[in-house]
């Protein structure tokens, strides 16, 4: 392999993408995105001065397709099938144009970029594949994951999640782990918001990754803390409905709320009890009761200071010595 190969691949990824000011991303998953400057093209022209340097000194060769296996960091969780095999029927027809490019790690290789023609060799059956083995960084693995896959539509937010949440532990702080990615603090917070989300949900993100974006996650977790249980029972409720594709994911979060707020004042208003007492024909004031408190209200006006005095005394009489 020509040793340019890795780094024009990457130069053109960096030349076609668009300034964080121009992107457009599909509302449904997209929408906010918060790269910042230099955001996602400057990450990835970072990325590809990182593979200048590391392809420098690698070297070609023929692997068995046993001994490698798949970057632990790799971001996407579902290959499209249809397209991996128009990939392995290419391959089969003019061989294989790129070599993929791996690392050494003790008895086997892990690729760096490539895993999708190391699928297709699978489809194939084929026993070796073309490499460029190169020394490579757990943070060069992490970085070169990322980067290369975030541009692309068919990553879900889910999937980058999950990769940036087995990243951390590789970086000194959050800050560094956003910078290296071209994202910014706020839109890596987005990202973890997935950790907080009720296992029933990430269960089913497991095998669809795209049932819900980012924005969407954020807005759910948002409603569950400030709601607490009868969200999340209003959540499990609900959720089914956007696993069937029934309920838009941006409608989520506010249906749940919706719920909630249905549900505590049908209660509030099956518990309280209102008695209404008169002075003559006028009312003079009332007694609520509901499951919090019991309230008594009298209209000043229709208060003398004797029956005041007498209320005060009473209520005195009723808690004195009762333990608070």
């Amino acid at each position: 392999m020509s040793t340019n190969n890795i780094r024009d691949q990457m130069l053109a990824k960096t030349a076609n993408l668009r300034s964080t000011a121009e992107r457009t991303p599909d509302a449904s998953r997209r929408a906010n995105r918060t790269e910042t400057a230099p955001g996602m093209a400057g990450a990835l022209a970072a990325a590809q001065l990182r593979v200048q340097e590391l392809e420098s000194t690698g070297t070609t060769s023929q692997l068995p397709v046993t001994e490698i296996v798949p970057n632990p960091w790799q971001p996407r969780r579902v290959f499209n099938e249809v397209k991996l095999a128009e990939l392995a029927e290419s391959i089969r027809e003019v061989g294989l144009m790129q070599p993929i490019v791996v690392r050494r790690v003790d008895s086997a290789y892990q690729i760096v970029a490539g895993e999708r023609r190391w699928r297709a060799h699978k489809i194939l059956g084929a026993e070796h594949i073309k490499t460029v083995v190169i020394d490579c960084s757990d943070q060069d693995m992490i970085v070169l994951a990322l980067v290369e896959n975030m541009d692309r539509d068919d990553l879900t937010d889910y999937e980058v999640a999950i990769s940036l949440r087995r990243s951390e532990s590789e970086f000194p702080s959050r800050k560094r782990l956003a910078e290296a990615v071209g994202l910014s603090r706020t839109g890596l917070y987005q990202y973890l918001a997935f950790e907080n989300l009720p296992d029933f949900m990430k269960k089913d993100l497991d095998l669809q990754p795209s049932l819900l974006g980012c924005n969407a996650a954020e807005e759910v977790v948002s409603a569950l803390k400030k709601h607490g249980n009868e969200a999340e029972s209003a959540a499990r409720e609900l959720w089914p409905d956007v696993v069937k594709g029934e309920l838009p994911q941006g409608k989520l979060a506010p249906a749940i709320t919706a719920m909630v707020t249905r549900r505590t004042s049908g209660t509030t208003a099956r518990e309280r009890h209102i008695e209404k007492f008169f002075a003559g024909k006028d009312q003079a004031g009332s007694i609520t009761k509901d499951v919090n408190s019991f309230t008594v209200k009298i209209k000043a006006a229709a208060l003398t200071e004797a029956q005041e005095a007498r209320i005060r005394q009473l209520i005195s009489e009723l808690y004195k010595g009762e333990p608070r």
